[in-house]
């Protein structure tokens, strides 16, 4: 129950720290990837603060032995680059660049009525239901395929 408590208020803090920071505004997500236009470097500074707040609690973290409200951490194993993801950063950043969603700000951005997030989280849906049937490591964390 209380890593259900602790998760709810995360995502609350998160869309919140989303909306504020207007990332779930495709037109303001494009501005900044628009490096030869009118680019806009505010979301610079939102990513900035988001690196070195992790970076901070990281460092914290890992050098428990376990997290406050589990067992043990669940980090990936598999830390390879391959074709499989270099294709999906690809593939990632291309969507990205085209409407100024990424999964986060498209989810945070229902509250809003947009109907582009709701077509974009389809289309993300279908895209992760394909991307299971591509053979390769298993999206599991800390388990591969044989």
């Amino acid at each position: 129950m209380a890593q259900m408590l602790v998760a709810a208020i995360a995502g609350i803090v998160f869309g919140l720290g989303l909306g504020v920071s207007q990332m779930v505004d495709p037109a303001k997500v494009l501005a900044f990837l628009d490096l030869a236009g009118d680019w806009d470097p505010s979301l610079a500074f939102v990513m900035g603060g988001a690196v070195a707040v992790s970076l901070v609690a990281f460092r914290y973290s890992l050098r428990r032995r376990a997290p406050l409200l589990a067992r043990s951490f669940a980090l990936p194993e598999v830390s390879g680059i391959d074709a499989r993801l270099l294709a999906g950063a690809a593939l990632f950043g291309a969507g990205w660049g085209l409407v100024g969603f990424c999964p986060g700000p498209a989810i945070a951005s229902f509250a809003f009525d947009q109907v582009e997030s709701v077509l974009f989280v389809a289309a993300m849906a279908a895209g992760m239901a394909v991307a299971n049937l591509v053979p390769g490591p298993s999206r599991r964390l800390g388990t591969t395929e044989a």
